[in-house]
């Protein structure tokens, strides 16, 4: 008990110094990654900063958090505008040709021709930063700014892919799963295009750091269809009812 109370006792001065002497509060979070099927144990580990009020304020909210599980709701919003950074998907070494789509010499070139003809003059006696040369493509680390959300999704919900044009009742997995990821389990986050990096890579999420007041930034999205058909087949169907409504009891099963 002893030991107990000076603890606490030694994270309340911790906490008492900070708010006396810091001007930056930042938590640190880490990922649940036992909740996904990935074959990883190991979490990843980010340092947030908290913002907004005085440090006290800070302080106080952040130890409200202290080993909580905080929501993809609590944090974004639909129609909200976010930044999306991850590491594209790595192709290894490759020529100038597919690294920078520079054009392919004529077909009679002497010793290849998906290369550079020349890559710089005699002098200056070295070569030139613009002049496309062979090497690693991919697996960079890019930020895509301004992403719209068009829709939140909570664990469990089966309808959470309705909408006022089709009333289907349907959660965000289509048919068979997604390829090469499977089953969505939890929350879900929807927003418009491509992301960087392959599937099952993580990606971090952040508020966007502008001003917006362009039309198309701040307009309400209203989806009126959300695809669920197979991604793997031709996608007749959107939910297995539906399939089984049409087909009607295949031959395996009257067969039982």
């Amino acid at each position: 008990y002893a030991k107990a109370a000076s603890a606490e006792n030694t994270i309340e001065e911790g906490l008492n110094r900070i708010k006396e002497y810091c001007q930056v509060v930042r938590v640190i979070m880490h990922t649940q990654v036992r909740k996904l099927n990935l074959r990883i144990k190991k979490a990843h580990v980010l340092e947030v900063q908290v913002n907004g009020g005085n440090v006290a304020d800070k302080v106080d909210y952040a130890r409200g958090l202290l080993e909580k599980e905080i929501d993809v709701k609590s944090v974004f919003g639909k129609d909200e505008l976010i930044d999306v950074c991850g590491v594209t998907k790595g192709h290894g070494n490759e020529g100038v040709v597919t690294r920078w789509g520079v054009t392919r010499l004529p077909r009679k070139t002497h010793r290849g021709l998906r290369k550079i003809a020349c890559i710089g003059a005699w002098h200056p006696a070295r070569v030139g930063r613009t002049v496309a040369r062979s090497g690693q493509n991919g697996y960079h680390h890019r930020t895509e700014l301004n992403k719209k959300i068009y829709r939140i999704g909570v664990k469990g919900d089966e309808t959470s892919c309705t909408t006022e044009a089709d009333l289907t009742e349907k959660s965000i997995t289509p048919m068979g799963g997604f390829p090469h990821y499977g089953v969505i389990n939890e929350d879900w986050i929807m927003v418009k295009g491509c992301v960087a990096g392959s599937r099952k890579r993580v990606l971090t999420l952040r508020k966007s750091l502008m001003k917006h007041s362009r039309r198309d930034h701040l307009e309400e999205v209203q989806l009126k269809f959300i695809d669920t058909s197979s991604k793997y087949g031709h996608g007749r169907f959107q939910t297995f009812k539906e399939k089984a409504a049409f087909l009607g009891p295949l031959a395996r099963q009257q067969s039982a």
